[in-house]
């Protein structure tokens, strides 16, 4: 292999890492992708970048299947509306630029970002969540809030299901991380089906990167087994911080 191929393959277990904690894997495998890719059209990128996250995603998924008592009840009804919702989100882009919503993005990473921070047992322990009734109903309402917005717009797609999770059914992280996966999953399918109808993907290298993707999902689910809710929680701290630094740049920017 190219040495810009291995570099790609380094990326996308990074990626894979990341995604399995607290989601997120997008902001290296995208940029590395079009480092590497300077002239190719940014859907064909965009559609190799789903590619490999699916795979990665849908590892670390089964992974936390086998080992958690996942909360199905919340977890399958968030999934199946996040499918409907991604694929509206990508129609929208059409309609509304997605840079329109930087700033209330922003501001709601960086709610997120200081709750977290300023109670430490967030999401530490298992509890009663704010909603008791209809659990199921919420938790697809939220999936296909969130669906939208990852075919929309995407960055801090993860952290917002997590923080959703806890906030709303009491879940702590480590089990909310594993349910944001599957509504994760759901979304990359939409997006990958789209992209690959058009014929906007690049098999070759998002295969390879797929694998290594599938690898580092792997690690990143055994690391948040392994050590539980607050691993998750500063992962979720530290990506939550750069999603602001690079937000808040693009706003300067433009």
């Amino acid at each position: 292999m190219t040495p810009e191929i291995w570099l790609l393959a380094g990326g996308a277990f990074a990626a894979g890492l990341i995604d399995a904690v607290v989601g997120g894997g997008g902001l290296i495998q995208v940029p590395l992708l079009l480092a590497v890719f300077p002239n190719t059209p940014i859907a064909l990128l965009f559609g190799t970048n789903k590619l490999a996250s699916i795979v990665g995603t849908g590892g670390a998924s089964w992974q936390y299947a086998r080992s958690l008592d996942v909360p199905w009840k919340l977890a399958m009804p968030a999934a199946l509306a996040a499918l409907p919702g991604s694929g509206l989100g990508a129609a929208a882009v059409s309609f509304l630029p997605p840079a329109s919503v930087r700033p209330l993005v922003f501001v709601l990473l960086l709610v997120v970002g200081l709750y977290t921070w300023l109670k430490p047992d967030f999401g530490h322990l298992q509890g009663h969540g704010r909603i008791q009734r209809h659990r199921g109903w919420v938790a697809a309402l939220l999936g296909f809030a969130l669906g939208f917005y990852d075919g929309f717009f995407g960055p801090g797609t993860g952290s917002f299901l997590i923080f959703g999770m806890v906030a709303l059914f009491g879940l702590d992280m480590l089990h909310a991380s594993a349910s944001a996966k599957f509504v994760n999953v759901a979304t990359n399918l939409a997006a990958l089906i789209y992209f690959a109808s058009t014929g906007s993907v690049l098999w070759q290298v998002g295969l390879i990167m797929a694998v290594a993707n599938f690898a580092g999902g792997q690690v990143g689910a055994h690391l948040s087994l392994k050590h539980g809710s607050r691993f998750v929680r500063v992962a979720l701290l530290v990506i939550v911080g750069i999603l602001l630094a690079k937000i808040g740049r693009d706003l300067l920017v433009t």
